[in-house]
Order: structure tokens, then C-alpha cells, then sequence
């Protein structure tokens, strides 16, 4: 088990506010009546107002977008799955956000979009990761769970269910002591409510980001077991069938990766960086400081292996709809990545 930095200022409800209240960056339009063509300079784009999706503000603020001709028209969503009908109804052009059991259903169904490329990779550092696998503090301290493998037949809260980025993550973390989604109960509970519930004693474990995970640590109600194995993504970048032939599309990724650039390899930001997340997402830059964060590839290549885990875990726990895998091949377009590094 590891101890991260403990966050005096990192409350649920100053993050809950930050997910919620956006800068001048983000315009809240709805994409089905707001933003233009591609083609025509701009880019809509739709998002979910999070510090793990840093490359895109950076890169705005940078005006990286601006020099390859472009203007972003960002619009916040609650969840990948709400963009991908936006995505194939041309209502938006790109979507940075996490991939979910639904987009695979999707796919299946017919539904067309490409992944082109990868968010925030997992550090696999267990004692500087932005997710851990957070066990309540009482079995912890009794020796009811002394490892991942002692969480079968547990209760774990995680955001969005098992079907979600998150559910993904927890079954890589889980994958450690042997076990798989079917080995746990799993409740479907939004980042902010998991420490209540780890506090009443009504989940056993969950699977909050940074802050939400050092708060838990720092009331002394939960302790972290695993965190995700270094290289584990659950998150891309992703183009309607549309954007991925216009002109704009090859700049919007290059500026993109530009955006990634400016990152730390080991999560320390620059001043400036942390300055551009805390306007654009209306955080304290001490939350933001000491809130551990995921790295990102320079050229943001998608990541097909990942994928694929991500498509056998959900068809393992039977959250898609279909047995027989598809073949990533046929939605994965690295040509983006390429050619932002040539």
C-alpha cells in the first residue's frame, strides 16, 4: 500500500464545483444548434471538463489551434456516451473523453467514429497515481482485506458502473489479486458520493481520481490497495467520419500534440500549465498542485492494445452486447499521430 500527499484543500465539494463551473474556454453551446462545419475553422468539439484532458486547454490557451487556422467550439459533456450519437450525427467533429462499453455496442450497431488518439496514461506509480483502488479503512485495519484478491464479494463504488472508464480501471486493478468485474458487486456512484458512502460503510471500496482518492486518505477512511498498472488508458481522442477527411483534421491533432508537449513526464506542471487548468476549469491551483495526473504520449498515439483489454474485460462482465470481438483495426486510425511526428 502506498500514502500520497495529503490535500488540506481538497474537499468533494469544491471538486464537484470544478467539474461544473467552466472558463472562458469552454462555451456550454448546444452542439445541436451551435458550431460549424469542418472545413470552415471550426472545430466542435466535445469534452468532459476534467484536468485529465489537459492537452486540449493547454494547447487553446497556447494558441496552437489558432496558428493552424482554427477556432474551438468546446462543449461539455457528462459522459463519452452522450457524444457518440453527436459524433455520427455530424453535431460534433471531435470528442476527447473516456471510452465506455456503450461506444463498443455502438460500433457494433453500426454506429461510425474513429479512435485517433490516446488522453492520459496511467504513471503506474503507487505513490503518485490519479486513480486508486481505495479500501474501507475499518477492513483494512481488522485484516479483512490484505490484498486485491480479498475484495471478492465486495461492494465497490465506481462512477458511471461497470460498463464506464471507470469500471475498466477497476478491472485492470482487480486483475492483480485474480479476480474480474463478475467477482465483485459493483454500485454505480459518482466520484463525489463514494467517500460518503466508504464513510457509512455501504460500499466496501471505490475508485476515485485525484483529489477525491488523498481526501479519502486524509479523513482516515479509506487507505489505497492497487492502482492502475503504468500504460493503462482509458481514454482518446475521437473523430466523426466526417472530420476525419476534412482539411482542418490533420492541424486540429497536430496543435493537439503541441498541447501534450507542454506536459510533464512526471506530472509536475509548469506554472503557466497549472494556471491555464485552474481559468479553465475553475479550480484552486493548490487542488491542482497536489493532485497527482496522468502523462500523455507526445504525439498522443491511440493505443489498440488497450482497446482490446478494454473490449474483453466488458465482454467478460457482459456489459456489450455481442460475444465475438471486433476487430480494433477497423476503428483505430493512427494516421493523426503519424503525422503530427513527422
Amino acid at each position: 500500500m502506498r500514502r500520497r500527499t495529503l490535500l488540506s484543500l481538497a474537499s468533494a465539494t469544491a471538486m464537484g464545483g470544478a467539474l461544473a463551473a467552466c472558463g472562458s474556454a469552454v462555451t456550454g453551446e448546444d452542439p445541436a444548434t451551435g458550431g460549424g462545419e469542418s472545413g470552415s475553422g471550426t472545430v466542435r468539439v466535445g469534452h468532459l471538463p476534467s484536468a485529465l484532458f489537459a492537452p486540449l486547454y493547454v494547447a487553446d490557451s497556447m494558441g496552437y489551434f489558432e496558428e493552424e487556422g482554427i477556432t474551438l467550439e468546446l462543449t461539455p459533456l457528462k459522459s463519452g456516451q452522450d457524444g457518440i450519437p453527436m459524433l455520427s450525427n455530424n453535431q460534433l467533429d471531435v470528442m476527447v473523453a473516456g471510452v465506455s462499453a456503450g461506444m463498443f455496442n455502438a460500433l457494433e450497431q453500426g454506429l461510425a467514429f474513429k479512435v485517433v488518439g490516446s488522453m492520459g496514461i496511467s504513471p503506474g506509480d503507487p505513490e503518485n497515481s490519479p486513480t486508486a483502488l481505495e479500501v474501507r479503512q475499518d477492513l483494512i485495519d481488522d485484516g479483512s482485506v490484505t490484498s486485491v484478491a480479498d475484495l471478492k464479494g465486495r461492494t465497490i463504488g465506481v462512477a458511471g458502473g461497470p460498463g464506464a472508464t471507470g469500471g475498466y480501471l477497476l478491472a485492470a486493478m482487480l486483475e492483480e489479486g485474480g479476480l474480474t468485474l463478475a467477482d465483485v458487486e459493483i454500485s454505480n456512484l459518482s466520484t463525489p458520493d463514494q467517500e460518503p458512502a466508504i464513510t457509512n460503510g455501504s460500499i466496501d471500496a471505490a475508485t476515485p481520481s485525484a483529489p477525491f482518492s488523498t481526501s479519502m486518505e486524509e479523513a482516515g477512511v479509506a487507505s489505497p490497495i492497487a492502482v492502475p498498472a503504468q500504460g493503462t488508458t482509458g481514454t482518446g481522442v475521437i473523430f466523426s467520419e466526417t472530420f476525419v477527411a476534412a482539411e482542418l483534421a490533420q492541424g486540429f491533432f497536430t496543435a493537439l500534440t503541441r498541447g501534450a508537449q507542454e506536459l510533464s513526464e512526471d506530472g509536475v506542471q509548469t506554472d503557466e500549465v497549472y494556471q491555464i487548468l485552474a481559468d479553465t476549469l475553475g479550480q484552486e491551483i493548490d487542488v491542482l498542485k497536489a493532485s497527482p495526473m496522468y502523462t500523455y504520449l507526445p504525439d498522443l498515439a491511440p493505443q489498440p492494445d488497450q482497446l482490446e483489454a478494454m473490449q474483453a474485460a466488458w465482454i467478460q462482465a457482459e456489459q456489450i452486447t455481442y460475444t465475438e470481438p471486433l476487430d480494433v483495426a477497423g476503428f483505430v486510425d493512427a494516421s493523426f499521430a503519424e503525422g503530427a511526428s513527422a
